[in-house]
């Protein structure tokens, strides 16, 4: 991704990863899709492009070349707050839906995006092996990101 302003050009590609707040099943199958469409619009509007967009009820991940013109806890906050508000607006969660706090957020070498595209594109099939807690550690870990235990995406209440 390059960008001709300033002769700034540059190659990055983040996967974020985040959950429902509690973990809570509230993605259903019915909206999903119009959840990622909506999602990939916030995206695209901030000017960066979205190359995978994946999940399950419980979580999302989403893959995007990201310029360097904004934060990603920018981003981010975009993204969360803007989708959890469509969702509540039309009421397509039963009850109030909102994200938890925090996020993933992972950097891969261009030589590794068609994997990790592969990887969000099966997440269905994946999670049937591997829970969604187990599955963040394990990229936390690969990742060498340290992190507080008691701090990971809390589990159903």
């Amino acid at each position: 991704m390059k960008s001709m302003r300033n002769n700034t050009y540059t190659q990055i590609h983040i996967q974020m990863v985040f959950a429902v707040q509690n973990r809570g099943s509230l993605i259903l199958d019915s909206w999903r899709e119009r959840l990622y469409k909506y999602m990939i619009s916030i995206i695209q509007n901030n000017r960066h492009k979205v190359l995978a967009i994946g999940g399950t009820a419980d979580h999302v991940h989403i893959l995007i070349g990201m310029r360097p013109s904004q934060s990603l806890s920018e981003l981010m906050q975009h993204v969360k707050g803007c989708s959890s508000k469509w969702i509540n607006e039309n009421r397509l969660a039963n009850g109030w839906f909102s994200w938890q706090e925090g996020y993933g957020a992972f950097s891969y070498s261009k030589d590794e995006i068609p994997t990790i595209i592969r990887y969000i594109e099966n997440q269905a099939e994946h999670h049937k092996q591997q829970d969604m807690v187990d599955e963040y550690k394990q990229m936390l870990k690969e990742n060498e990101v340290e992190y507080d235990e008691q701090k990971i995406f809390k589990q159903v209440e």
